[in-house]
Parts: structure tokens; sequence; C-alpha cells
């Protein structure tokens, strides 16, 4: 684990370190139009991210980072206004470090 990537409590029940940020993203599904959400923590794997518009578990989604391309994921479960999401294609860890030093808490 690199010096950038902090210890979640959760960690070992975890495929991958999730680190803490807040991102202020979009996020499109299949066909529709982009929506606004705040991605609160980032891994390898995926993200959670908290939005008011309603996602069901299984939909395949596209995050926008600014400055990044769209990287496809789908919703893993929702919790209210809470999601979490599994990247069908897992980051790059040096994608993961420049995001968290861009946007890290």
């Amino acid at each position: 684990m690199t010096s950038w990537m902090k210890k979640s409590s959760n960690e070992d029940t975890r495929r991958a370190a999730r680190l803490d940020v807040a991102i202020n993203a979009g996020l499109r599904e299949h066909g529709m139009t982009k929506f606004a959400i705040k991605v609160i923590d980032l891994s390898v794997t995926g993200f959670r991210c908290e939005t008011s518009h309603t996602l069901h578990p299984g939909t395949r989604v596209w995050l926008t980072i600014p400055g990044f391309t769209a990287m496809e994921a789908t919703v893993a479960w929702r919790e209210r206004y809470l999601y979490g999401f599994t990247f069908v294609q897992a980051l790059h860890p040096a994608i993961l470090q420049h995001v968290f030093e861009r946007h890290g808490k």
C-alpha cells in the first residue's frame, strides 16, 4: 500500500482500499442525459456516490470525472441517496492516485 492510500476500517472485506474524495462528477445511464453526483470514495474497483437521482442495482452507467474520459460501471447497491458502483474495467492505480491528489480529503 502506497503512502497516498489510507487504510479503511472495512479494508479486509473489500476487494480494494477505498479513498475518501469529494468530486462533483457526472453520471449517465445508457441512452440517457448526464446528471450531477458527488463521488465520496473511490478505489480501483469502484466508487460510492450521493445523488437524488434514482438508479437500480444492475444498471450500467458511465462516470465522468472532470479531466478524465467516461468510465463504465454497474450499480452494485443502493441505500436511500447513497449508491455503490463496480467499475467494468478496473482503474489503473496511477489514475486512482492522480484523482486522489486532485480531489482527496
